[in-house]
């Protein structure tokens, strides 16, 4: 759905990521210096808010780490203000953590420990939210499937998205964007289109906003019944009293 359907639902939307979260492009100068900016209106959250009309933030930043983001940066941002307490979450991190060495993947039981791991920055996420929005809906993003990856990216991609569902799992009101199976390989003609250098160029960021908000759309449609009381989500007077 170009107007992202069921997605609407939600008039309050969180996204907390990095990079493909923001809208990031990547310039390349004359002497081939790179350089990285965030574009927060190219990011798909905010091509999601103008096809839904609904409120999204963007809690996000290029280079963004869960620990980085458990250890300074959301309170640097006010992204836990109980004034801007959200009905869906959606969470895109990880790809900093493993593929960029900053916290290695760790178990689904790391969040009862100080493990230095993504699973337990993670969980500290997801928990921070829980607190403040007890009957938000959560969707954990994994990440894409690159072809041309060598055999230990792919891996770390995999695990990854295993622990996604893991958490899914642990955690009520909780789902998988699974575009490493159900999106697009990112191969060679795939980046032809829709990135720029290392990033994504406007046209990917679009396609990322539908595929994550036809895929919202789907799962709402899938189940119906579990959605039927969005509407009371965060309102004080209910928030304990929800099935």
């Amino acid at each position: 759905y170009l107007d992202g359907g069921y997605t609407s639902i939600f008039r309050n939307i969180a996204c907390i990521g990095d990079s493909l979260s923001s809208g990031e492009f990547e310039a390349v100068d004359k002497d081939g210096n790179k350089s990285y900016h965030d574009k927060f209106e190219y990011s798909w959250g905010q091509y999601i808010a103008r096809a839904t009309g609904s409120k999204v933030y963007n809690f996000s930043r290029g280079g963004m780490s869960c620990k980085e983001y458990m250890q300074g940066f959301a309170e640097s941002i006010d992204a836990f203000n109980e004034n801007k307490k959200c009905e869906a979450y959606i969470i895109a991190l990880g790809v900093n953590d493993l593929l960029g060495g900053v916290s290695p993947l760790g178990d689904i039981d790391d969040d009862k420990t100080n493990a230095e791991t993504m699973s337990r920055y993670y969980q500290d996420i997801i928990k921070k939210y829980k607190e403040m929005a007890p009957n938000a809906k959560f969707f954990f993003v994994t990440m894409a499937n690159e072809p041309e990856d060598n055999e230990e990216t792919k891996q770390k991609r995999i695990a990854h998205r295993e622990l996604l569902y893991k958490l899914a799992s642990k955690y009520s009101n909780s789902y998988v964007i699974d575009l490493y199976k159900y999106g697009p390989a990112y191969d060679s003609k795939f980046k032809e289109k829709f990135y720029l250098y290392g990033h994504m160029n406007p046209a990917g960021y679009r396609l990322t906003g539908l595929m994550i908000s036809s895929y919202i759309d789907y799962i709402i449609r899938s189940d119906f019944k579990t959605f039927i009381q969005a509407g009371f989500i965060n309102c004080k007077e209910y928030d304990n009293n929800l099935d």
